[in-house]
C-alpha cells in the first residue's frame, strides 16, 4: 500500500508550524517520529493533505528543568529520554515505564509527544503523564494553553487537542527524591501494548503516605487515574495498609473491555493481582495468604 498524495512542509519555528496548521483548516497532520502515523498513511486510514514535520522546529526537543518541574519537548526521542540523567533522577517512574515502550528500534524514532498526543489507552506514556500529574503545553495561532493530563484524554484516541494545535511541551511536577515508584504491566510479548498495566509514584513521610499518583493503562477507553485509591492511601500509616482492601479501590475507577486479546474479566482479575503485588513490593507489605 502507498499513502494518498499529500504536501510536505518542515517549519523551523513553533509560530510557523501553528500558522500552517491553522491555514490547513483541519487537513494537516503533525509528524515527528511517525511510528504510528506511517502505517496509518500507508493503509490510507489517515489521509491528510499536508504533513507537518516538526523535527526541525527549535525548542521542541530535549529535557530541561523549570520552575514547575521537569519539561520534556514533544519531539524528544524515546531512546534519548530513556538515558537522560535528569529524567533518571527526577522521574524514575517515567523511565521505568519508558523501558517497556515498543522496542529498541522504535524508541530510536518514536517521540514522547507522539505517544502523548495519540492517547493509546494501553500505552505507557499517556498513563504515566496522568499518574504523575503532568501538564500538557499547547500552542496554536490563537494563543497557548496548559491542560492537565488528567483532563486531556476524553475517549479512545480522543484528546482535547484541536486540529490547529500543537503540543509544545510536557511538564512533570517534582516528586521528592525518596519517593516510591510503582510499575507493572502484563503483555503478550515484550514491546506489545499492555493487556493490563499500572504506573505511578507515592511519597511516604514518618511512616504515612502523604502523596500518591497512580494510573492504569489497558483498563479503559483512556488512561485511568486511580482517584479512589489515591484518596484511600493518603494519610494512611504503612503498617495499616492492606493490599487486598486497597485493590478494590484501585479497580473501582476502571472500565475494562472485551477484545480479541483479553476479556474485561481477565483485565480486572489480573489488574487486582498486579496491583497487590506491586503495592506489597513497593511498601514491603505482607500479602495475605
Amino acid at each position: 500500500m502507498k499513502p494518498a498524495p499529500f504536501d510536505y512542509v518542515a517549519p523551523k519555528t513553533i509560530e510557523e508550524a501553528c500558522r500552517i496548521l491553522d491555514e490547513a483548516g483541519g487537513g494537516a497532520t503533525v509528524i515527528a517520529g511517525g511510528q504510528t502515523l506511517m502505517p496509518l498513511l500507508n493503509l490510507r486510514m489517515s489521509q491528510p493533505f499536508i504533513l507537518v514535520d516538526i523535527n526541525k522546529v527549535e525548542g521542541l526537543s530535549g529535557v530541561s528543568r523549570t520552575a514547575d518541574g521537569t519539561r520534556i519537548g514533544p519531539a524528544t526521542r524515546q531512546a534519548d529520554a530513556l538515558g537522560d540523567e535528569v529524567l533518571v533522577t527526577q522521574l524514575p517512574a517515567l523511565v521505568r515505564a519508558l523501558a517497556h515502550v515498543g522496542h529498541h528500534q522504535t524508541r530510536n524514532r518514536g517521540t514522547i509527544g507522539g505517544s502523548i498526543a495519540l492517547g493509546e489507552p494501553a500505552a505507557e506514556m499517556p498513563a504515566t503523564a496522568v499518574a504523575l500529574g503532568a501538564i500538557i503545553e499547547i500552542a496554536s495561532a490563537r494563543g497557548s494553553r496548559r491542560v492537565p493530563a488528567r483532563e486531556f484524554y476524553i475517549g479512545p484516541y480522543m484528546t482535547m487537542l484541536e486540529p490547529d494545535e500543537l503540543i509544545t511541551g510536557i511538564v512533570y511536577p517534582d516528586w521528592p527524591e525518596a519517593h516510591h515508584v510503582l510499575f507493572r504491566e502484563v503483555a503478550q510479548r515484550p514491546g506489545d501494548f499492555a493487556l493490563v498495566g499500572m504506573v505511578g509514584a507515592a511519597v511516604v513521610e514518618q511512616g504515612r503516605v502523604v502523596r500518591a499518583g497512580l494510573a492504569w493503562f489497558g483498563m479503559g477507553p483512556t488512561p485511568v487515574a486511580m482517584h479512589q485509591l489515591e484518596s484511600a492511601l493518603i494519610g494512611q500509616p504503612l503498617d495499616s495498609l492492606s493490599s487486598e482492601a486497597l485493590a478494590d479501590a484501585a479497580i473501582a475507577d476502571t472500565a475494562p473491555f472485551d477484545d480479541h486479546h483479553a476479556s474485561a474479566e481477565y483485565r480486572r482479575t489480573v489488574g487486582r493481582r498486579i496491583f497487590k503485588k506491586t503495592l506489597s513490593e513497593a511498601f514491603a507489605l505482607r500479602e495475605p495468604a
